[in-house]
């Protein structure tokens, strides 16, 4: 199997290097990943990227779309799967899925027919600072196993049938106890509790949900991605990539009033 590996917090994060060593054992693994961090930058892509060797394999300076474009386009053009991760840090609910780096690097590979796996690390909030809080080797366990099952597993019966990609949120192997934890499929939690607050010209926007995450309460169903993380069972989502729509006769009304 031809794996293709980026991720969005850049080349020389934790979490990339410990799937790198893990799925050699089920494929030649070719990593293109950012050269810096590109948190959060959804599906950006630019005109030209500068890529260069690296110990891993390619660093990109660019997005994570860069680097799929550049990896299925040049690098690899014959991989069989992308896997995107590890992110540290989660990637749950429909609010998400857009803006991610993690995840727009699996939507991009499925527009040249390729599966993908993006696969992100809940770490559990209260005292750390994301901002300087670095995920230990150990604490991507449960994520590597669940990665490696569904690389083992997903190909060959029949799932990107049905699914463009699979979105993967797994706890820390701390919340398993350092064993393997459940296995849940779930869809993305439609709760959004973003607030813009302040005064004019100067606001702070501010996600709720984590803080209800750290003070041990959500709001989200049971089925959904955010609600088997909390709980400690590995989050799988299979998704589509590709737009969908829909005619119906009141739009239809519209368009042929166009004009009158």
């Amino acid at each position: 199997m031809q794996i293709l590996l980026t991720n969005d917090d850049g080349i020389e994060s934790t979490g990339i290097a410990v799937l790198a060593d893990a799925l050699a054992a089920h494929g030649e693994v070719t990593v293109v990943a950012p050269a810096e961090d590109q948190s959060a930058v959804g599906r950006t892509l630019s005109d030209r990227v500068v890529v260069e060797e690296h110990d891993l394999g390619y660093a990109v300076d660019g997005t994570p779309a860069d680097c799929v474009v550049a990896g299925l386009g040049s690098l690899r053009p014959d991989a069989d799967l992308v896997v995107s991760g590890c992110n540290q840090g989660a990637n749950l609910g429909e609010y998400t899925l857009g803006r991610s780096g993690t995840i727009s690097a699996a939507v991009e590979a499925t527009f040249f027919d390729v599966p993908a796996i993006a696969v992100s690390l809940y770490v559990p909030g209260g005292d750390i600072d994301f901002r300087e809080y670095v995920a230990r080797e150990d604490e991507y366990d449960e994520a590597v196993r669940a990665t490696s099952h569904l690389v083992t597993n997903a190909l060959g019966d029949g799932i990107f049938e049905r699914a463009d990609y699979l979105n993967v949120n797994a706890p820390t192997s701390a919340a398993t106890d350092g064993e393997h934890g459940e296995m849940e499929i779930t869809y993305p939690s439609e709760v959004y509790q973003l607030t813009a607050v302040g005064d004019d010209g100067d606001l702070t926007l501010r996600d709720h949900i984590w803080q209800r995450m750290a003070d041990g309460t959500i709001p989200d169903p049971e089925g959904t991605d955010r609600r088997a993380v909390f709980e400690g069972r590995v989050s799988v989502s299979p998704l589509t990539a590709p737009h969908t729509t829909e005619a119906h006769d009141a739009l239809s009304a519209v368009a042929e009033s166009y004009g009158r």
